[in-house]
C-alpha cells in the first residue's frame, strides 16, 4: 500500500509518500515540506490569509516533487490522504481540494485525515508501537493528554483550559523580543540562562485532574520582564530558562496524573508514553517525560524532530492506518476548522480542537 499525504492546516505546505511494508511497518518514500516562516516572521505569528495563498502557490509543485522522489505516478497510488482539519480553514481547503482532485482523477480512495490523529499515530510509523498508549499532544494550538486505544478511538484525559503550550512559548518569545517562531527561540535562549533566577508559578500542579492552564504563567513572565526592564541579554536568557523550567515541571506533573487516570479508565498500563506535536521537539520536555517513564517502568517514544512538526508523512501514515481498516471518505467531505479527537468529551476549553 502506497499513500500520498497532503498537509496544509497551518504554515507548512507538505506532501509525502509512505509505503506500508509486508511486515506492517511504514517506510517514508518521500517527504517534502515547505515552511512559511519567512512570510510570517514580520508579523510575529501566522497570518491566515498569507498562509492560504502560500499553500496555493506551491501545493502542486510539492505533490509532483514527492511523487517523483518516491518514483511513483499518481495513478499507481493506493489512496490519497489529505488533512481535513482542524486548522486554519483557508489552508485546510487548499490541501483537501488538491487531494480530492487527485483522488477523482485517478479513481483512488480519499482519506480525510484529522491532523491531530496524524500526530497521535506518528509513533506507530516511527516505532511500530501497539495500542493502547498514553500521549501528550502539544503544539502551538493544542495541548491534550489522550489515551490512544485504536485508530479513531481516543479518550481525552486532560486538556488546556486556556493557552496551549506552544502558544505560551510563542507569546513569551514575542514579549521578550525573540524572533518567530518563538518556541525554538525560547528553548535556545534558555540553554544559556539560570532557571532559578525568576520564581514563576507552576499552574495546576497537584490538581487531581490532568488539565493544564498556562495563561497565568505567561502573565507572570510579563510582570517579571517589566520589573527587570530594560532587559539585557542575560535577563532574557534567565527569563526563558525560568519559563521553560516551569513548563517542564507542569508537564511532568500533569502527565503523572494522566498516567494515573489512564490506568483507572482502561484498567491497564499503557504500552508506551508518547509525545507528539511541535512542542514534542523540545528537548527539555522530552527529558522530563523520559524521567517519568523511567520511574514508571514504561518506554518513552518521541518521533524524530522533523516528524514532530507538521509534515505530510504523518498524514500519509494516518491514511494507511485508516484505509487498511476499510475506512475511506466521500469526495464531498467538508473541511473542518475544529475536529476533536474525542467527540464524546466536553469541547476543549480553549476552543481550538
Amino acid at each position: 500500500m502506497r499513500i500520498l499525504g497532503i498537509e496544509t492546516t497551518c504554515d507548512e505546505t507538505a506532501a509525502a509518500v509512505v509505503r506500508l511494508t509486508p511486515e506492517g511497518s511504514g517506510e517514508i518514500l518521500a517527504d517534502e515540506v515547505m515552511s512559511q516562516i519567512a512570510a510570517h516572521a514580520a508579523f510575529g505569528g501566522v497570518v491566515p490569509e498569507i498562509a492560504a495563498r502560500a499553500h496555493v502557490e506551491v501545493i502542486d509543485m510539492l505533490i509532483a516533487r514527492a511523487l517523483a522522489r518516491a518514483g511513483i505516478a499518481a495513478r499507481d497510488l493506493d489512496g490519497v490522504a489529505a488533512a481535513a482539519g482542524p486548522g486554519l480553514i483557508g489552508g485546510v481547503l487548499v490541501g483537501l481540494m488538491a487531494g480530492k482532485g487527485i483522488a477523482l482523477a485517478t479513481g483512488k480512495p480519499l482519506i480525510a485525515v484529522n491532523h491531530l490523529e496524524a500526530h497521535a499515530l506518528t509513533a506507530r510509523l516511527t516505532a511500530n508501537i501497539a495500542f493502547p498508549y498514553l500521549i501528550l499532544l502539544a503544539s502551538g494550538g493544542h495541548t491534550q493528554i489522550l489515551a490512544v486505544k485504536g485508530v479513531g478511538d481516543y479518550d481525552r484525559l486532560g486538556a488546556t483550559m486556556d493557552d496551549a503550550i506552544g502558544e505560551a512559548f510563542d507569546k513569551t518569545a514575542k514579549m521578550l523580543g525573540l524572533p518567530y517562531p518563538g518556541g525554538p527561540a525560547v528553548e535556545a535562549a534558555a540553554q544559556a540562562g539560570d532557571p532559578e533566577r525568576f520564581a514563576l508559578p507552576r499552574p495546576m500542579i497537584g490538581r487531581p485532574n490532568a488539565d493544564f492552564s498556562l495563561s497565568g504563567l505567561k502573565t507572570a513572565v510579563r510582570f517579571a520582564a517589566e520589573q527587570a526592564a530594560p532587559l539585557t541579554t542575560r535577563d532574557v536568557a534567565d527569563l526563558c530558562a525560568s519559563f521553560q523550567a516551569a513548563v517542564v515541571d507542569v508537564v511532568e506533573d500533569r502527565m503523572r496524573v494522566g498516567l494515573k487516570r489512564f490506568r483507572e479508565r482502561l484498567a491497564t498500563a499503557p504500552q508506551a508514553v508518547v509525545v507528539a506535536g511541535g512542542v514534542g521537539a523540545n528537548l527539555a520536555i522530552r527529558g522530563a517525560l523520559a524521567r517519568l517513564c523511567a520511574e514508571a517502568g514504561l518506554p518513552m517514544v518521541a518521533p524524530p524532530q522533523k516528524l514532530c512538526t507538521d509534515n505530510g508523512a504523518m498524514i500519509a501514515w494516518a491514511g494507511i492506518e485508516r484505509l487498511r481498516l476499510g475506512r475511506a471518505d466521500p469526495l464531498d467531505f467538508a473541511a473542518r476548522p475544529r475536529w476533536p479527537l474525542d467527540p464524546k468529551s466536553e469541547p476543549a476549553r480553549n476552543n481550538k480542537a
